[in-house]
């Protein structure tokens, strides 16, 4: 049997096929049609993994847009999913940390379940859109971010948490003469800092896990390190954790309604763009 987890976050969408193991993963760009983005992006795995939509017993949705994947059999919150997608990496894992393009989470789980979590999703401060806005005030590539940070002699004091005010600061350090590399620095400090002060609520303890875009940003990981004083776990794929623990947890659901004998709830359900309304 073969399952799907969609994940339809606020900056990308991501398809993750399992069966025993990972079959295929597939990432793009959340645009304004989830709907649409959703089908292309099945499309690709079911390419990607050999498959035929048919072959798929179940479907699970998570993540901003879940909402709008009319194929999918259930839907689930990202929290869940991100927590299943992390414990089947790292079943040790205590503390999750996810920074997200438009929010970020943190969640305490206990024996790979939910046990709380937090959450910043009514500012940019903290997130991978902090980080674009600053990119692009600084002249630099996204990607660039972290290796530059890390060339850093020193971290400038970055006092504003908010988008537009941090863009004024870094302005005013810039007509000084500043090094990049020491804005950038000082930039992830702030965050990591704004991060800390989230997932200190819900008690961090080891091991600590981080996942979303903001994973791969290896000078934001020195900086949240520095600030947690523990070392930090990365998946081999940080975006797909949460699509992950969506089709794993369909997995989990077929697999009880087997021994139980019960019917497996599942939609009438077409991968056709038909189907997808206007």
């Amino acid at each position: 049997m073969y399952f799907a987890g969609v994940d339809i976050g606020s900056t990308m969408t991501k398809v993750v096929i399992v069966n025993d193991g990972l079959r295929a993963s597939v990432i793009g760009p959340t645009g304004p049609e989830h709907r649409l983005l959703a089908y292309q992006v099945m499309e690709d795995a079911l390419r990607k993994a050999s498959l035929a939509f048919e072959e798929i017993t179940y479907i699970i949705a998570t993540g901003y847009g879940r909402v709008n994947v009319p194929f999918a059999d259930k839907q689930v919150t990202e929290i869940s999913c991100h927590a299943r997608g992390v414990a089947s990496i790292f079943p040790q894992a205590r503390t999750v940390i996810d920074i997200g393009g438009q929010d970020c989470k943190g969640i305490k789980l206990q024996e790979g379940r939910v046990r709380e979590f937090v959450m910043n999703d009514k500012c940019a401060a903290g997130t991978g859109r902090f980080l674009e806005v600053l990119a692009e005030a600084l002249g630099v590539r996204l990607g660039e971010l972290g290796p530059l940070s890390l060339k850093a002699q020193r971290a400038v004091k970055v006092s504003s948490t908010c988008t537009v005010f941090a863009e004024q600061e870094i302005a005013s350090y810039l007509a000084e003469g500043t090094p990049v590399e020491e804005l950038i620095a000082g930039v992830h400090e702030a965050i990591a800092i704004r991060i800390l002060a989230m997932v200190e609520r819900i008690k961090v303890e080891r091991e600590i896990v981080v996942t979303g875009g903001g994973a791969k940003n290896s000078g934001l990981l020195k900086a949240l390190e520095q600030k947690l004083k523990a070392p930090l776990l990365v998946p081999p794929e940080p975006l797909i954790t949460g699509a992950l623990g969506a089709a794993l947890l369909g997995r989990e659901a077929a697999l009880k309604a087997q021994a139980t004998g019960q019917p497996l709830a599942r939609k009438e359900r077409k991968l056709e763009r038909a189907s997808l309304g206007p």
